[in-house]
């Protein structure tokens, strides 16, 4: 028996590293799995899709892939406006003791600002005139200050800078973006400029969008970039069935099947899949709790909750394929890892931020989690941490509230116990109890494996006060005590509806927690979790599910089957295909960025050059390489149609 668990665990954590060949999991057919459709194929697709910069650009991963890889290449003059929005929103998310040196250097960069007084005042040196505060300097930044990466911390360094003066552009000029900015903007950034205030370039960021929703994206949509993106969006609408994944060990268990890791075959990539029965779906008449579920899946889109990539169906279960968390539960970590139970206050302090920017996610979205409790929160690989089964959660219109009596014995809030009405409130009431047993290494109204009567627990959590240990600093205690307030009126998080996470965030508890780089993942986990380490019970010791007698499915069940399988979920994909590179791969065109043929409307017949056997079976065009006839009014552009040596040009 022991052996049946070693070889489980071994063949998923040789998936997990990516195989041992230089596939890194993907099938060895994977370019023929994701082989673009010819662009007639898919160019209907404008009519059917939001097509507006706020959805492709500012949405879509791909989209704003191609868009920049468009303005690189075609346009190299909107180049400076995506460079801007870059370093503006670094700046956003620089540690506090970076950031006013930094917005010196976006402002001098890119709007030409510098005034000599404020340098001084800020502590920081540069070389600025004293003639209304525009910089004399071709630098572009200041060579002594830290600058912004691409990839790795803000602070580091600025698109496409050089702190050495000497390599810096030659005409600081042509990375100025003030002729979309006017003279107010402009102004309130000069005089707050050593203020470092997080909101310094909101104003301008909005600026600079509008300005490339409008001719830079018109010209954008006209061009092959544009429908290559439509290619990637047909790609992403493929049906999915069992045979898009490889499927390994159960993870565990869920209330209507198993959880198992699983691999998309055409990437490498890999997830949970959560499969629900349909037999048992039926018999418990679970229909809408799994479709509430899986829709409420489908709107998240969040680094701090569970996400879904796929839902679809097999001839016994319906499948949500979810990302994969392989550091394991808060549960275990609380209390399996060793010594005494709970965590020290930094740790317990950066869980805890990671959970409240979730749960604000969910709130903002007028959805109520109502099962906040250690089992749902899992660690990624790197030690960060999601909310995960949402299937108690229920969303709530604008302005109104719900009922119900469900959660988790000792986490539910004294009105979900009662079966009043509620909107948010249980969510800060169950999160208390969460950040206390993490804290205290139990929770606060029943002792870990205490035999006890629900009713009991029922009463503690309505009439008993919560004892606090030396565990707790004040504001640990004080923070506590505020979210496990009876009343919810008094409790905090509960004054201001979908923004009451606003209030749980100026508690001094956080007070060492910068939000704009806890809400991008730049802080580093307390714990990481061993990469070679499967955190999850043995294989036989989770328990199976017995066979669903006396419920037959039939026609009337299609109609819901049909609801819940929809197949990929578009930014999760997206994102699939950027991280495993196969967007770097396959979005490849011709010798001097000329469309390939499958981007050419009227693309010559491709001629087999004669070879010595003339008996040999001839390869034959697939059916995604084949034209087929479309509306030749969705061609925006001349591009598709133009031959190679005119299409460096594009319009």
């Amino acid at each position: 028996m022991e052996l049946e668990n070693i070889v489980a665990n071994t063949v998923y954590l040789k998936a997990r590293e990516g195989g041992s060949d230089s596939n890194k999991g993907k099938s060895k057919k994977w370019r023929k799995i994701l082989q673009f459709p010819h662009i007639s194929q898919c160019i209907d697709l404008k009519n059917k899709i939001d097509v507006s910069y706020g959805y492709v650009v500012d949405q879509q991963p791909i989209g704003r892939e191609l868009f920049r890889q468009f303005c690189k290449v075609k346009r190299p003059q909107y180049s400076r406006y995506i460079t801007f929005l870059d370093d503006a929103t670094r700046y956003e998310i620089a540690a506090d003791e970076h950031r006013v040196d930094l917005a010196f250097e976006v402002a001098k960069r890119y709007l030409g600002l510098c005034t000599e007084s404020q340098r001084e005042d800020s502590g920081g040196g540069g070389g600025c005139d004293s003639d209304g505060g525009k910089c004399d300097d071709d630098s572009g930044i200041g060579g002594d200050t830290k600058k912004l990466s691409n990839h790795d911390d803000p602070e580091k360094s600025l698109t496409g800078s050089n702190s050495v003066t000497t390599n810096t552009i030659n005409n600081e000029k042509d990375e100025f973006v003030l002729d979309v900015l006017n003279d107010d903007m402009v102004g309130q950034i000069r005089t707050k400029l050593s203020t470092g205030s997080k909101e310094l370039f909101e104003a301008s960021i909005t600026a600079v969008r509008a300005f490339l929703a409008g001719e830079p994206f018109r010209e954008f949509e006209a061009s092959m970039y544009f429908h290559r993106y439509l290619q990637w969006k047909w790609l992403e609408a493929q049906p999915v069935t069992y045979k898009t994944f490889r499927m390994y060990r159960v993870l565990g268990k869920g209330g209507f099947g198993e959880v198992c890791a699983c691999q998309v075959r055409a990437t490498g990539k890999m997830y949970a899949c959560k499969k629900l029965e349909k037999k048992r779906i039926k018999k418990r008449k679970g229909e809408s709790m799994v479709l509430i579920e899986k829709q409420i899946l489908q709107k998240i889109n969040s680094r701090f909750v569970v996400n879904l990539a796929y839902a679809y169906e097999t001839k016994d279960a319906l499948c949500l394929v979810l990302t994969i968390m392989n550091g394991g539960d808060l549960k275990f970590h609380i209390y399996n890892m060793g010594g005494e139970p709970g965590f020290e206050l930094s740790r317990a302090r950066f869980y805890a931020a990671e959970v409240v920017c979730g749960l604000e996610h969910l709130h903002q979205q007028g959805i109520v989690y109502r099962d906040c409790k250690p089992e749902n929160i899992l660690l990624d690989d790197h030690g960060h941490v999601r909310i995960s089964d949402l299937g108690l959660a229920v969303e709530i219109p604008e302005g109104e509230m719900v009922r119900g009596r469900v959660g988790t014995v000792g986490y539910m809030a004294p009105e979900v116990i009662d079966n009043e009405k509620y909107s948010f409130s249980p969510d800060w009431f169950s999160f208390g109890c969460l950040l206390y047993e993490m804290i205290e290494g139990q929770a606060p109204f029943r002792a870990r494996k205490e035999k006890v009567k629900r009713e009991e627990v029922d009463r503690r959590v309505k009439e008993d006060a919560e004892k606090y240990s030396h565990k707790f600093s004040d504001d640990a205690k004080s923070l506590c005590q505020q979210l496990l307030v009876k009343a919810v009126k008094s409790r905090l998080g509960c004054r201001n509806g979908r923004h009451g996470a606003r209030e749980v965030k100026l508690n001094p508890f956080f007070n060492s927690i910068n939000w704009k780089r806890l809400e991008a993942g730049l802080n580093d986990p307390p714990f990481v979790p061993d990469p070679h380490a499967v955190y999850a019970k043995d294989v036989l010791d989770i328990e199976q599910f017995s066979t669903v007698k006396g419920v037959n499915l039939d026609a009337t069940d299609e109609n819901f089957y049909t609801k819940f399988n929809t197949g990929s979920v578009s930014i999760p994909w997206q994102d699939e295909m950027i991280e495993t590179e196969c967007f770097r791969e396959l979005n490849v065109f011709g010798a001097n960025e000329c469309p390939t043929p499958d981007l050419l409307v009227n693309a010559p017949p491709v001629v087999e050059k004669p070879g010595c056997f003339p008996f040999r079976r001839k390869k034959k065009q697939t059916p995604r390489e084949k034209p087929v006839p479309f509306n030749e009014k969705l061609l925006s552009s001349s591009q598709t149609t133009v031959s190679c040596s005119q299409a460096p040009n594009e319009s």
